[in-house]
């Protein structure tokens, strides 16, 4: 039997979407997540350059000769303890990221908002204590595009992206006003600037990802970055990558490996788990803050006829009683207000952050999956050359004996090339495990302090202002 002949794996492989342009410019910052990434951007920093360019592990045709051999994973990719210790040992290096500003740049359908970056760090890997840049919308996506690319077939967990909103973003480019999209857009705006901000924190959070070439150009760049074209979802590419989803979705559905380490069988259970929780969660603080907005506007009804009722009294005090009634009415509005978004800005949106993180942890452990998928297939390839081997012995036919012999030990070298890639990336994950684990910890911690001192505030306030109008009411007669 020659190599012509060898079958496919039972896999739903990617579709590769670069339509044959596999000649596109270094320079083109946003290519697509399956394009490969450029040899002079490793994996990970180190000392020594690694010129080798690494396959993308959903275009591998485990027919080819040289499959498993040119699996994205070296150990130079596992190589991070240096920058994992840094980020413990080097307490006094910060970097903080804010988006200040955001504007609405063209008119019409051609218009988009953009982004003023501001960047404040210490670490001597960035030219300049701090600094700015304008990036767009789309430039947010073929970052994480990128990054996505070069880490995740490691085993990253790679933080999550705001999501697009077509509807939201058509009232933008639909309205009149130039600042923030005016009227009922100031909410989307804000809403999004805010997710932006935290996405790049996130990003900037992890020891390996921060010091990532994209991620500093992409901060330190004054220049505006080439447009990330892919990222639109009505292009060629954005319609490939659907099918790319679904190709995903019914491998993680049809596909189960037998799992032989009892900690990623935990640990997808308790995955399962926090995702179900956490969804339930932020449904009802949805509800929350929804009738918490509803509870603003009745009690803005209930100060229009306080005020309409004082009008029309010719008792003096009560007259001044439900003048004042009406004006507290109008705070106690405001309040509410301050609290729906308070539980929208502070605890919603965390919890919708943490479940795209969850969503990124299943794609780090559908990539170890993948790599054992290859390395099975392995494994089949070599017990069928095997037996060829053996027939053609018996069979004293000499003149293919040779060729299976060859591939008999082809075969071999990629099954354990195979189990070292997979034994990798399983390290990679139970160390990116860790860092997910004591990241939100410490980020659920930090939010119920902020969530809790803020509500305290408006209950003091709410205390304030009935204890004013409480004078007035008792000075009835």
């Amino acid at each position: 039997m020659d190599s012509a002949g060898i079958e496919s794996p039972p896999l739903f492989e990617n579709v590769e979407i670069n339509n044959g342009n596999e000649n596109i410019a270094e320079e083109d910052l946003f290519v697509s997540a399956q394009q490969f990434p450029d040899s002079s951007t490793p994996l990970e920093q180190n000392s020594e350059p690694n010129n080798k360019v690494p396959l993308d592990i959903t275009t591998l045709c485990l027919n080819e000769e040289n499959t498993l051999e040119t699996i994205p994973i070296n150990s130079d990719a596992l190589d991070i303890n240096n920058s994992e210790r840094m980020e413990i040992e080097s307490g006094d290096q910060f970097i903080d990221i804010s988006i200040t500003e955001s504007q609405k740049i063209g008119e019409g359908m051609s218009a988009y908002m953009a982004y003023k970056v501001t960047t404040k760090t210490n670490m001597q890997i960035f030219k300049n204590r701090e600094f700015s840049a304008l990036r767009r919308f789309s430039d947010f996506l073929g970052l994480h595009d990128k990054l996505t690319d070069k880490y995740l077939k490691i085993g990253r967990i790679i933080p999550p992206a705001p999501e697009k909103n077509v509807l939201g973003m058509t009232k933008i480019k639909m309205s009149n006003q130039h600042e923030n999209g005016g009227g009922n857009g100031n909410e989307f705006v804000e809403r999004r600037r805010a997710s932006l901000e935290r996405y790049l924190n996130r990003t900037a959070q992890h020891p390996v990802l921060v010091v990532d070439p994209d991620f500093r150009e992409f901060l330190e760049s004054e220049t505006e970055l080439p447009k990330a074209t892919n990222t639109s979802a009505l292009s060629g590419a954005g319609v490939m990558r659907l099918f790319n989803k679904v190709g995903e979705t019914v491998n993680k559905i049809t596909y189960k490996m037998d799992e032989t380490d009892p900690w990623f069988e935990d640990k997808l259970i308790h995955i399962e788990s926090l995702e179900a929780q956490l969804r339930k969660l932020h449904t009802n603080v949805e509800n929350m803050v929804i009738y918490r907005r509803e509870l603003a506007n009745l009690t803005n009804g209930v100060s229009r006829s306080a005020a309409m009722l004082s009008a029309c009294e010719d008792h003096n005090s009560l007259s001044k009683a439900l003048s004042l009634l009406a004006d507290t009415e109008e705070k106690v509005e405001a309040l509410h207000l301050e609290q729906a978004n308070t539980d929208f800005f502070i605890l919603c949106e965390m919890l919708k952050d943490y479940l795209g993180l969850i969503s990124a942890v299943r794609d780090a452990f559908h990539e170890r999956t993948k790599l054992f998928q290859h390395w099975h297939h392995a494994q089949q390839m070599l017990a069928k050359k095997r037996e060829v081997k053996t027939k053609f012995e018996l069979a004293c036919r000499n003149d293919k004996l040779d060729q299976a012999a060859t591939e008999v030990l082809e075969w071999e070298a990629k099954v354990e090339r195979g189990q070292e890639n997979f034994d990798k990336i399983s390290k990679m994950i139970k160390m990116e495990m860790e860092r997910f684990e004591k990241c939100r910890i410490k980020d659920f911690k930090a939010m119920f302090i902020k969530y809790l001192e803020n509500h305290l505030e408006h209950q003091a306030q709410l205390v304030k202002y009935w204890e004013t109008f409480l004078p007035a009411a008792e000075t009835i007669a």
